[in-house]
């Protein structure tokens, strides 16, 4: 029997999610560059997805898909990433990566032969009180991920702050030492100390 165009549709998507990764416990600072110049490593990146964020502001997802060129470069990915601490943007917080699944994707296509079937319930429906009991608890969860997203974009800019600073204070001391060795102070030195110095080029 010959796939119908759905069925072969749906296949082509499953290869796409086979190569594809999921990175979660990413930092709010993350951008598509950055990801890409992350993972470039082990491969070619094809595509960043971020995956928006339900329960916060969307421009600020926290997790996201990379679509790698071959399903072993996706493998080598999470292998990595599973064993090694990874570190994306220099956040102190090492992402986890796993294997991308088909309900991640928003542009997935319809599984050939699933249907939907939903219903509206009115307050005499006996699911009434447990719809209501979820509502409640998805507004808790907003306001709970809310307050938890506020502090990571405080530590985040925070330590953006430090490792701006660390890295001006090395390039002034940098600065210092080529200076030195340009004048010609460093070989003095090492001249009265008896020690050895290279010369400057």
């Amino acid at each position: 029997m010959m796939a119908t165009p759905e069925e072969l549709a749906y296949d082509k998507f499953l290869e796409r999610v086979r190569r594809t990764v999921y990175i979660d416990e990413l930092t709010p600072l993350a951008t598509t560059p950055v990801i890409e110049s992350a993972f470039n490593q082990f491969g070619t990146v094809k595509k960043v997805s971020f995956i928006p964020n339900f329960l916060g502001p969307k421009e600020l997802p926290m997790s996201v898909l990379v679509e790698m060129e071959t399903e072993d470069m996706a493998q080598a990915v999470i292998s990595t990433v599973s064993q090694l601490p990874f570190m994306v943007a220099g956040m102190p917080r090492p992402v986890r990566a796993s294997p991308a699944e088909p309900n991640m994707f928003v542009d997935r296509p319809k599984k050939p032969g699933r249907t939907i079937r939903f219903r509206w319930i009115g307050p005499n429906d006996p699911d009434f009180d447990k719809a209501r009991r979820m509502k409640r608890l998805a507004r808790k969860h907003t306001a709970e991920n809310s307050f938890m997203l506020k502090k990571q974009l405080e530590e985040a800019e925070k330590l953006s702050k430090q490792q701006s600073e660390t890295a001006l204070t090395h390039h002034k001391k940098f600065e210092m030492m080529d200076k030195l060795l340009y004048d010609g102070v460093a070989q003095k030195l090492a001249d009265r100390y008896s020690m050895k110095c290279f010369p400057y080029r």
